[in-house]
């Protein structure tokens, strides 16, 4: 097996982090609406992500041709302030952006379960590969939904694996989620991991050398090279 390709960026601050991040997802998406006429970009939620959809909304593309979607999801309406979805409309999907297509992960299901079906579907009529996904990473070594102990990591972790989709309940998760499956994430023409903090840059340190993170699932991979973005 070749060796995972791993390029990290390091900046000295958060604003200009986000901008140079901004530059390149806008350079990926024109460039597949150039070749293919459409492109879908999947990103992840939490705090981390605020000031670099806060620019991706202002880039001057081509949105309408642009599908946006979620990398995972806490299973809770939009009404909800730990909804991913109700933050990419208020914070990405405005300006040049609400031209964008959105497709949220959360759709109404009693739970991920009963909800995963539809969503296998409606992932599955997205084009492919994917043109830019953003994963975040958290102070565990999670990423998307793939959590320490949960209760279908290994099933969302299968490079092997058909699913799309999983379900993840996980004792630091909050509330039971949904997550696009690794073989599912890394079939794109780019793939960023998006973090910061010096706690976090350990973690991530620790998860390349081998650590017992989920992240190094992704970080171990030889099919997809993975551009990490960090600052303090």
């Amino acid at each position: 097996m070749s060796k995972p390709t791993v390029h990290v960026h390091d900046f000295a601050d958060r604003l200009t982090l986000a901008d140079k991040l901004s530059q390149k997802i806008e350079a990926q998406l024109k460039k597949g609406i150039a070749a293919r006429g459409h492109a879908v970009l999947a990103v992840s939620g939490g705090s981390t992500p605020k000031a670099l959809f806060a620019l991706l909304a202002r880039t001057r593309v081509d949105w309408s041709k642009i599908t946006v979607t979620l990398v995972d999801e806490r299973w809770v309406p939009e009404t909800s302030e730990r909804s991913n979805a109700a933050m990419v409309r208020n914070l990405l999907l405005k300006q040049n952006a609400e031209k964008a297509t959105f497709l949220p992960l959360y759709n109404g299901a009693k739970d991920p379960v009963a909800g995963s079906a539809e969503l296998t579907k409606a992932i599955a009529a997205l084009p492919t590969p994917f043109d830019v996904v953003v994963l975040g990473m958290g102070t565990d070594g999670h990423t998307a939904s793939f959590f320490p102990g949960g209760d279908h990591l290994a099933q969302a972790l299968d490079l092997k694996g058909k699913d799309t989709v999983v379900a993840m309940e996980a004792n630091d998760a909050g509330e039971p989620r949904i997550t696009l499956t690794l073989p599912r994430i890394l079939d794109t023409e780019a793939l960023f991991l998006h973090f910061e903090g010096e706690d976090k840059r350990k973690v991530f340190d620790e998860a390349r050398a081998g650590g017992d993170y989920p992240i190094a699932a992704v970080l171990s991979q030889s099919k997809t090279p993975v551009d990490v973005y960090w600052s303090p």
